[in-house]
């Protein structure tokens, strides 16, 4: 079973664009927009003309005055004039939210070429504007005041699981060591330069704890950038071999943090089920994946979630070398949200282009060797709102 056989219809990427992220002082929330899509659209080979449908992947919650960037994607050209376009949000996980409306108009039958874009800009606002923009994806913590900001949130799940089972300050710094050292690779990277672990697991001065037992380099970076994707039902003809959609899959669960295990991440696990279930495939059917490691107790969470290890085991993972660019499933070869960045509307979106680069050939330094199958996972909040994708080469 695939999502072809499922919905009688292919859902290709057939191209694609992104930002550098990081403080981009000179950008704008517009500007950024015009040029992934602008790229995406001459990645594909096709005119703006074509594009029957926008989604655009945002979450803003206060950072910045405009609150209605819909229309921002028609900046690239007058052929664009009366095209549908629609902001989606849900909180960190907006760029795969649109990704997945584009997906599902394609299979509707209601469009045959869409152009999904995530954008977002951070780094202008305060660090008190952002906390609280942040804060508003959590059902206990919105609008309330917080010196810790969502970094409290996730050091509270790192407090139950080593209550749970075990320390774990060690091995989230070698998660943090490694996804350092593969930004080095990524020219789109915020943070280029490998720590190494002895760095990252040590609280120091370049390295304060920033809520216990999180350090700073266990918390992804306020950034700026922007990403596009151009999703087709057939080849376009574009500047390198598409890539297919094999499934996909998402999953909400509560949220008040009382109705949910703090370490289990349910609705995460459930995505990843229907998202492999929808392209027929396991685990190890998969070359490497591109995880929401926002904080890095989410991505040893997310080895558990996906099923790469039991619950409380995740540290195998990193300790046995699964999951480095030369083990059985690397994780985040781009540096993941650790190191490329985290301009939260941009990141699902992101996630997707770096996979399609890496399946076309065209990840440059980032290249692993001949990978043919890549998921892609993406959440906001707490494990709350939860997407995963398959991608194929073709």
């Amino acid at each position: 079973m695939s999502l072809k056989d499922q919905f009688g219809k292919e859902v290709l990427l057939t191209g694609w664009g992104h930002s550098r992220f990081g403080k981009l002082t000179d950008e704008t929330l517009e500007s950024l927009i015009v040029q992934v899509a602008t790229e995406a659209i001459g990645n594909a080979g096709i005119e703006p003309s074509q594009i029957d449908e926008i989604y655009l992947g945002q979450f803003n919650s206060g950072m910045m005055p405009l609150a209605f960037p819909s229309s921002l994607a028609l900046q690239v050209s007058e052929q664009l004039a009366n095209v549908p376009s629609t902001r989606v949000e849900n909180a960190c996980a907006s760029g795969s939210a649109a990704f997945q409306q584009g997906t599902k108009s394609l299979l509707a039958g209601t469009a045959k070429t869409v152009l999904v874009i995530g954008a977002e800009k951070m780094t202008h606002a305060g660090a008190d504007v952002v906390g609280a923009a942040l804060l508003g994806a959590d059902y206990d913590m919105a609008g309330k005041a917080s010196t810790t900001g969502f970094t409290g949130l996730f050091a509270e799940v790192a407090k139950h699981y080593e209550k749970r089972y075990g320390p774990v300050s060690d091995v989230l710094g070698s998660i943090a060591a490694k996804n350092h050292r593969n930004g080095v690779d990524n020219p789109y990277a915020q943070l280029r330069k490998d720590l190494g672990e002895e760095f990252c697991r040590t609280v120091s001065d370049k390295n304060p704890m920033v809520a216990d037992p999180l350090r700073r380099t266990d918390c992804s970076p306020v950034s700026d950038g922007a990403a596009a994707v151009v999703l087709s039902v057939s080849p376009t003809g574009g500047a390198t071999a598409p890539v297919r959609l094999a499934g996909f899959g998402q999953a909400n669960d509560f949220f008040p943090a009382e109705r949910r295990d703090p370490t289990a991440f349910a609705a995460t696990r459930a995505s990843w089920q229907r998202a492999l279930g929808m392209a027929g495939v396991g685990l190890e059917d998969l070359d490497f994946a591109e995880v929401h490691d926002c904080f890095t107790i989410a991505e040893l969470l997310m080895y558990e979630a996906m099923g790469l290890t039991e619950p409380g085991q995740g540290s195998r993972a990193v300790q046995e070398g699964w999951v480095f660019k030369d083990g059985k499933l690397p994780i985040n070869v781009s540096g993941g949200l650790k190191a490329k960045g985290h301009p939260v509307g941009a990141t699902g979106v992101s996630q997707h282009v770096i996979a399609a680069m890496q399946l076309t050939g065209t990840a440059g330094d980032m290249q692993l060797a001949s990978p043919r199958r890549a998921a892609v996972q993406n959440m906001g909040g707490v494990g709350i709102a939860n997407y995963v994708s398959v991608l194929e080469a073709v």
